[in-house]
């Protein structure tokens, strides 16, 4: 099958995949670092196409995406959204499913324009909150710091060799998705392709860089007002004071979301995409979406 639908953004070219039939478009956003997030999230979108359409957006440096052209700012991330949707045919309304740093975006973009989302659905989004409270406890230079470090490693890891070998279960295949049975072999092929020609992409960086910046300014849009559903999963973080679990469900209450807690860690939806996909389709049903 072929994932590939590329539109012009600002001087590059941004993927956006889709299938299904419907008024409303459930647009899945993928987190910072996701390699390919057409074939990522295709556990759970494949069994939402039926009831719905589905849009997958692959951001500057992801996918089959080109490179980026803008600062990596929520702004810029979510003008660039808007307009790859927009150049695909794909109008409003929408249904924003978010997984982890794409949350930022999900909440600046539903609160900004609030005429164009109908609904979230947090695929273990990120809060604003806890990019916040994890800013009061590390200071910005050691975090950049770390964003850093990590590129250097992954820089190694994309060439090859034995470091990518000894790592391979804890990147690669994070999700399970190389090991499972959701993807057929081809598509297997080219996940573990695209892995490591996009892991060391400077957009990943980048966004890493502007975390603190990017939740501050979704935060300051306030709460989400549209109707939500949150899965969230009781990740560990280098926070004291909160868990990642407990400000997900505080920000989900504060919101007056559907809550639901999941161990099967950040990448559920590779793991219970039966569970999240009926979940989120009753929810979106009950809400008349």
């Amino acid at each position: 099958m072929n994932y590939k639908n590329l539109v012009e953004v600002n001087g590059t070219r941004l993927n956006v995949y889709t299938e299904g039939q419907g008024d409303v478009t459930i647009v899945f956003m993928a987190g910072n670092g996701v390699t390919l997030p057409v074939l990522e999230y295709k556990p759970i979108w494949k069994r939402m196409s039926g009831k719905y359409r589905i849009a997958v957006i692959e951001k500057a440096g992801y996918g089959f995406s080109g490179s980026k052209t803008t600062e990596r700012t929520v702004e810029n991330l979510v003008a660039e959204d808007r307009e790859a949707l927009a150049k695909a045919g794909i109008n409003p309304p929408y249904v924003l499913a978010a997984h982890s740093y794409s949350g930022f975006e999900a909440v600046y973009w539903a609160n900004t324009y609030p005429d164009e989302v109908k609904a979230v659905l947090s695929m273990d989004m990120g809060i604003p909150d806890m990019a916040i409270a994890q800013s009061k406890e590390l200071p910005e230079e050691k975090r950049r710091a770390m964003v850093l470090k990590q590129q250097k490693l992954l820089q190694k890891v994309s060439k090859g060799g034995i470091l990518t070998k000894l790592m391979k279960n804890k990147l690669e295949n994070a999700s399970g998705l190389m090991s499972g049975n959701e993807l057929t072999e081809g598509e297997k092929s080219v996940y573990k392709e695209y892995f490591y020609k996009n892991i060391a992409h400077q957009e990943f960086t980048d966004e890493a860089m502007l975390m603190t910046d990017n939740a501050v300014k979704a935060s300051k849009t306030g709460l989400l007002k549209c109707p939500c559903c949150f899965f969230v999963s009781d990740m560990k973080m280098p926070v004291k004071s909160v868990s990642w679990r407990q400000v997900g469900v505080d920000y989900a209450k504060k919101c007056g979301g559907e809550l639901h807690l999941s161990d099967k860690g950040h990448m559920m939806y590779a793991f219970i995409p039966d569970e999240m996909a009926d979940t989120f389709v009753k929810f979106l049903s009950s809400n008349q979406i």
